[in-house]
């Protein structure tokens, strides 16, 4: 078979197609697999109990079960399930929204696959703009989306260095350079994967250099506020008519349902809308319907605060604690952990590279997510993008501790310690 450019380039191996692989061999055919690699959320019973009882009720209403099953809905999402998500966003924060600035996407990533290659790539006069990431790494997801070569920039972090085997990633904003060959400027908060969380001040500097360039910000808060709110720190939610803010259900317990959410411009959302026709034909029913009723009563605030985020908050302390005891005293470093859902592990002057780290804990039973994918748009030799590992804590305790200490035992091997 002969394939188009695209053909090549979208069916060809990515860090993104390795991640899925991995994720659905682990969970279809080897079920006895440590997964500490993908992002699906963790279990929490009180959540799944108000998904079940959401989907009971849409089901014993034949016209809620008709609108589930038997009616396309518009590329731009259920009217009435964006006129509550506006009134939600409007109530919570003060923004002044409408369902005119909402669109619904079939997950964030193919939000993302729209968003991008609307802003970036070839332009009509013949020439390119890039997507530049103020902080990489950043997620795997965004490498492979764009249809042009060159298609991200990126602006390599300061490292600051903390007590006990912790570190930090910061915009390095002295080097941040955006010019007319930039698109548009995107960060995801918290970061994925590092769990980094760009500080109020952070953002508002970046939204200050989006518009002083005529240039979006768009920021990706999958992990983030106002929901699924894996945030382990004091900060605001943001947007205003030049942000580009993407929401996702997945991390909320939703990722099945395939629902992503632009809060946008009424120009940006028109044009997405416009595409996701093309793409998507319609969006998919069952995320906004499940979620349609928590929106209306707040519940999907009360869900995050009193569920997800101390689930989280709780269980990154503990793996922390675990590294600590397993690793003593090799070479290690951990993201400071202040959201998200993984640990982001700096094995500084590695012998081996993430890639081999990577297929050796696969070896063991473990899958984790080697580091060198998510330096999107740095292209420069440097040797930390091959020291680190994205690590996963979403699954039961138990598991999760064994899978520490296997990654401890490998660790050891690598650096000829045992």
């Amino acid at each position: 078979m002969k394939l188009s450019a695209f053909g090549e380039k979208f069916a060809g191996d990515s860090g993104i197609v390795e991640l899925m692989d991995d994720l659905g061999n682990a969970l279809s055919e080897n079920p006895d697999m440590i997964f500490m690699g993908g992002g699906n959320p963790g279990r929490l019973p009180a959540v799944e109990q108000v998904f079940r009882e959401n989907m009971e009720s849409i089901l014993e209403d034949p016209q809620q079960r008709h609108s589930l099953f038997g009616i396309y809905q518009s590329p731009q999402g259920e009217k009435e399930f964006r006129k509550e998500v506006a009134a939600f966003l409007n109530k919570q924060f003060g923004w002044s929204l409408s369902c005119q600035n909402i669109a619904v996407s079939n997950g964030s990533q193919s939000a993302f696959f729209m968003l991008y290659n609307m802003l970036a790539g070839e332009m009509s006069d013949d020439t390119r703009r890039a997507i530049h990431l103020p902080l990489s790494p950043e997620y795997l997801g965004y490498r492979d989306v764009g249809l042009t070569s060159s298609f991200f920039t990126a602006t390599r972090p300061k490292i600051e260095r903390l007590e006990d085997h912790l570190f930090k990633y910061h915009i390095d904003f002295s080097n941040l350079n955006v010019d007319h060959n930039t698109a548009a400027m995107c960060v995801s908060r918290p970061t994925n994967p590092t769990g980094n969380v760009l500080t109020d001040n952070e953002i508002s500097m970046l939204d200050e250099l989006a518009r002083a360039n005529d240039i979006p910000l768009i920021i990706d808060g999958a992990y983030g506020l106002p929901f699924p709110n894996i945030i382990f720190t004091e900060v605001t939610p943001f947007w205003n008519d030049n942000t580009i803010l993407v929401l996702s259900l997945s991390k909320l317990g939703l990722p099945g349902a395939r629902t992503g959410i632009v809060v946008a411009s009424e120009e940006v959302i028109q044009a997405f809308t416009r595409a996701n026709a093309v793409i998507s034909l319609s969006c998919g029913t069952m995320g906004p319907a499940l979620a349609h009723q928590m929106f209306r009563n707040d519940q999907i605030l009360s869900l995050s605060r009193d569920h997800i985020l101390p689930f989280y908050r709780e269980r990154s302390t503990q793996v922390v604690d675990w590294f600590r005891q397993e690793m003593g005293d090799l070479p290690y470093q951990i993201h400071k952990p202040e959201g998200a859902i993984f640990l982001w592990v700096w094995f500084e002057g590695l012998p081996i590279g993430s890639q081999e780290m990577y297929q050796r804990l696969k070896q063991r039973g473990v899958l984790v997510v080697p580091g060198h994918n998510f330096f999107v748009g740095i292209e420069d030799e440097w040797a930390h993008k091959n020291q680190c590992l994205r690590v996963s804590y979403a699954q039961d305790a138990d598991t999760v501790r064994q899978g520490v200490r296997i990654i401890a035992e490998e660790a050891r091997k690598a650096y000829d310690l045992e």
